[in-house]
Formats: C-alpha cells, structure tokens, sequence
C-alpha cells in the first residue's frame, strides 16, 4: 500500500522549521540548508539557540525568484 505525504501550503505570516520549510517545498533537508547557506532563504535564528525559523514571505521570495530553464 503507497502512501502520499501532502506538501504544506506556505502562509506568508506563518514561521516554518526547517524540517517543515523542506517538506513544504518537497526537498530533503541538506537540500534546505545548502539554499540557506547560499542566501536563497532568509532565516531567523534568535541568541542562545539552535533552532532556526524560516518565514513563509521568504520562501514565497525564493520561489518568485526562480526561473525555470528548459529541460530542467
């Protein structure tokens, strides 16, 4: 039996973990972080903790910015 895993709708005003930005977008995770590292998302991480938090408008940025090339 095959189960399907629903991508999240992305809010612009909602904060996303990376685990939940990277199912949104339907990437792994080392995929998220090398975007992050790269500058394509902007993330928020407050002093004193791990955790890093991706808002919904920089992820709808990263997607407007996008081109599609041919054959990709």
């Amino acid at each position: 039996m095959k189960t399907e895993t629903q991508k999240l709708h992305i809010e612009p005003g909602a904060v996303y973990s990376r685990q939940e930005a990277a199912e949104a977008l339907g990437i792994s995770l080392s995929t998220l972080k090398r975007l992050i590292k790269k500058g394509h998302l902007t993330v928020s991480k407050p002093g004193g903790m791990r955790r890093v938090f991706i808002t919904g408008e920089s992820v709808l940025a990263m997607l407007d910015s996008t081109k599609i090339e041919k054959g990709a």
